[in-house]
């Protein structure tokens, strides 16, 4: 009678663990900053469904896209020398096409909800949301990835940034507003940083796949300092937020959860230790996010 339960937890466990949950942030963050800026703009009548609908969407695609990674890395073979979270095709902790399976299983949830937001805002999101599902397969799935050609960094800063920003607040406002292009540079750059580091930990396995990942094109040097690129202009662009919405400044505060993992990557710290920082930069793009959120509120 204990066994099944056991049984049941352990692979509960396992696809939570698939599903990469120290990414997240890069999902909820522009959900939250842009519907804060529609709030602004709407002058506090944002419509609550839509906002739910929208977090779904950005959640399932985040979640479909981790397990469209997994899938396709494993079958090629790119994850057989890994270093870090567990992957569950090259782990065998999952079979090949159950994996295929639950990408597709998210990306249908995130199409539901995205229809939903269609039927209310107009169909446009319609092209939107097929333009981030083929964003979100195709990164490492098909006959040429792009993410195997080092244009990874590009997708997340546009649809993990501006799209998914912009879009969270226009589907309560029905309008494009400079104010969320603004809020959406420190919330792509952050994501943005997210994958650099992760990258930047797989360079070796990569290179022996034949990943020709930014990491690996321009090497271990430049893509540590192009982590801390990506962490400095992030915080520089709340001036941009600043602007319009002065409280933004306050998301200087995020400031010292910075200092760290900067500060490991810039000094060289090997694969294991950059596990740690991807796990510090999820925090610190969740801390940033709010505060953002926060001053776009309060100003």
């Amino acid at each position: 009678m204990v066994a099944l339960p056991l049984a049941l937890l352990s692979a509960v466990n396992r696809w939570v663990a698939g599903a990469r949950p120290r990414t997240l942030p890069a999902a909820l963050v522009p959900v939250a900053v842009g519907t804060a800026c529609a709030e602004v703009e709407l002058r506090g009548d944002v419509i609550a469904w839509r906002v739910a609908a929208a977090l779904v969407v950005a959640l399932a695609l985040q979640v479909g896209t981790n397990y469209a990674n997994d899938y396709s890395d494993g079958v090629r073979g790119a994850d057989d020398a890994r270093v870090g979270p567990v992957r569950l095709v090259a782990s065998g902790l999952a079979a090949p096409a159950a994996v295929r399976r639950a990408a597709w299983a998210a990306f249908a949830v995130a199409a539901a909800a995205g229809l939903a937001l269609t039927v209310a805002v107009g169909p446009q999101l319609l092209v939107v949301g097929v333009l981030c599902i083929a964003a979100g397969w195709f990164y490492t799935g098909g006959p040429r990835p792009y993410g195997y050609a080092g244009f990874g960094e590009l997708f997340v800063f546009v649809f993990f940034g501006l799209v998914a920003t912009v879009g969270s607040a226009y589907v309560q406002t029905g309008h494009l507003h400079w104010l969320e292009f603004a809020a959406a540079v420190p919330v792509g750059l952050l994501a943005v940083a997210l994958l650099v580091v992760n990258n930047l930990r797989d360079i070796p396995g990569d290179t022996v796949a034949g990943k020709r990942t930014l990491a690996v094109r321009i090497g271990d040097t430049r893509t540590r300092a192009l982590y801390a690129t990506c962490i400095a202009v992030a915080f520089a662009a709340l001036v941009l937020v600043a602007v319009s919405r002065v409280g933004a400044l306050i998301g200087f505060a995020a400031v010292p959860l910075a200092v760290t993992p900067v500060r490991r990557v810039v000094e060289g710290a090997p694969a294991p230790r950059l596990i740690a920082v991807l796990g510090a930069t999820g925090k610190l793009q969740l801390a940033l996010g709010a505060l953002l959120t926060a001053g776009i509120l309060i100003a």
